[in-house]
């Protein structure tokens, strides 16, 4: 059984397009859904994957209309193949039921791990590099070296509760705590 999923971004897009090449392609049911890409929740493409069975095929007009990225639609195309459910997209002409689909498919799927490693090496190599320079990273400290001294010096006095030192300070009562433990 062939299933189409369309999907358009705003309400001022329509359907029409998706629609008509989705039901030329044969499809017998069709889920849609009005969100932007970005958005992980589509109830339109949840719905579809869950009607999905092994030997169906879902079909979309193009491959943006399906993930929100390489990553996430190549995920989503595993997951299927996981499930025995066979992928097909108009306008790139991917289909996974033939060998060359699955090729194309594996092919991207490559540059998507590709693109993922150099990202995370120039990541790297960018933390590095600012690390060497002297860069700190994270949340700054709540206090200086000499409000630490402070802090110690008035817990000591037994005559200041931990709520004058707090306001002295401006602090909350957990940084009192975790700096004097």
């Amino acid at each position: 059984m062939l299933i189409g999923y369309a999907r358009v971004s705003t309400l001022d897009q329509t359907f029409a397009l998706q629609q008509d090449a989705l039901t030329a392609a044969g499809c017998e049911q069709l889920y849609t859904d009005t969100v932007s890409g970005s958005v992980t929740d589509r109830p339109g493409l949840a719905a579809a994957l869950s009607h999905l069975r092994a030997g169906d095929t879902l079909v979309v007009w193009r491959l943006d209309r399906l993930g929100r990225s390489l990553g996430h639609l190549i995920d989503t195309i595993k997951d299927l193949e996981r499930r025995g459910v066979h992928f097909k997209s108009l306008q790139e002409q991917i289909d996974t039921t033939t060998s060359g689909g699955k090729l194309v498919f594996h092919v991207f799927g490559a540059l998507a791990e590709f693109e993922r490693d150099l990202i995370r090496e120039r990541t790297h190599a960018g933390l590095a590099a600012a690390r060497k320079r002297g860069r700190l990273f994270g949340r700054p400290k709540a206090l200086t070296a000499q409000q630490v001294r402070q802090l110690q010096s008035l817990a000591k006095d037994e005559r200041n509760t931990v709520a004058e030192i707090c306001q002295t300070l401006g602090i909350s009562r957990a940084t009192y705590y975790r700096y004097l433990t």
